[in-house]
């Protein structure tokens, strides 16, 4: 079973300034929960054991929104709030499960997962994006059950419009192994509508092998000195490791931009609401 996972956090967040100029866009509440929440509780449902976060010094205030310990202690003892001792009794079990690494140079994705490699303990392992939210269902843990029952890599997939190819990295398939995976032939990132093998993208879900920390200290930066992680696992593919796209269930929202960022409050809102209104229902 997969029981660690990586979530890179290094990352400017400049398509959500002002806002990320003082701020971590992964503390930046999507309907009053801070967005890295929502990533820790999809972790938790997967049966994920331990998360690594990749974070830059000039984000530490991530670290100490997990340890700030002295300053709960002394808010409950003066507020006798029940709300707020929830919260933090939520950030405990959270901080149970958190390991720090840094990266302090943006130097892409692919560099950020390096700098892993020493915490991995077992072959394979999960790495999810902060700014791909995936809700009504647990797109990593469908996916950890392909990797169980395929004994392969799993990347999630997502069909989108042909004229917005360009921004997303697109899969390359082969194989229908059933109704929502398929066998991976080839990755490429952000190609032109021309040279666009499909119009399935990739989005920020991951199981990948131990081996990829290899490939990716083989690769040469591309324009920008930035290492990219889908460089690393094109050249896997190319030496027949397998690797599955997992057409998930859930919604997704983009809270990396935004306009994406505001939608995704709005829609997690909606959600919850329903919920609610179920629950009375039931009442």
């Amino acid at each position: 079973m997969i029981k660690q996972a990586i979530i890179p956090l290094a990352g400017q967040g400049t398509r959500l300034l002002p806002l990320t100029s003082v701020f971590a866009k992964e503390l930046l509440p999507i309907n009053g929960k801070p967005g890295v929440e929502y990533i820790l509780d999809e972790c938790i449902d997967a049966g994920i054991k331990e998360v690594i976060f990749i974070i830059s010094k000039k984000k530490i205030m991530i670290k100490n929104y997990f340890f700030n310990d002295a300053f709960f202690k002394k808010i409950i003892s003066i507020k006798k709030d029940k709300r707020i001792k929830n919260e933090y009794k939520k950030i405990l079990k959270y901080k149970k499960m958190i390991k720090f690494v840094y990266q302090n140079s943006p130097l892409g994705t692919g560099d950020a997962v390096l700098k892993t490699q020493k915490f991995i303990k077992d072959k394979y392992f999960l790495m999810l994006l902060p700014d791909d939210l995936i809700i009504k269902k647990n797109c990593s843990k469908d996916m950890i059950s392909v990797h169980k029952k395929n004994k392969a890599s799993v990347m999630a997939s997502m069909l989108v419009k042909r004229n917005n190819v360009s921004r997303w990295g697109i899969y390359k398939l082969s194989k229908k192994i059933n109704k929502n995976n398929y066998k991976i032939s080839d990755v490429i990132e952000k190609p032109s509508i021309r040279r666009a093998p499909s119009n399935q993208a990739v989005i920020g879900r991951y199981i990948l092998p131990k081996t990829i920390f290899n490939e990716i200290k083989k690769l040469k930066p591309r324009k920008g000195q930035e290492i990219h992680i889908t460089d690393a696992i094109r050249s896997l593919i190319k030496k027949k490791s397998k690797f599955i796209a997992h057409k998930f269930k859930g919604k997704y929202l983009d809270c990396g931009t935004m306009s994406g960022y505001i939608n995704s409050s709005k829609e997690i809102a909606k959600l919850w609401n329903f919920v609610w209104l179920a629950q009375d229902m039931l009442d």
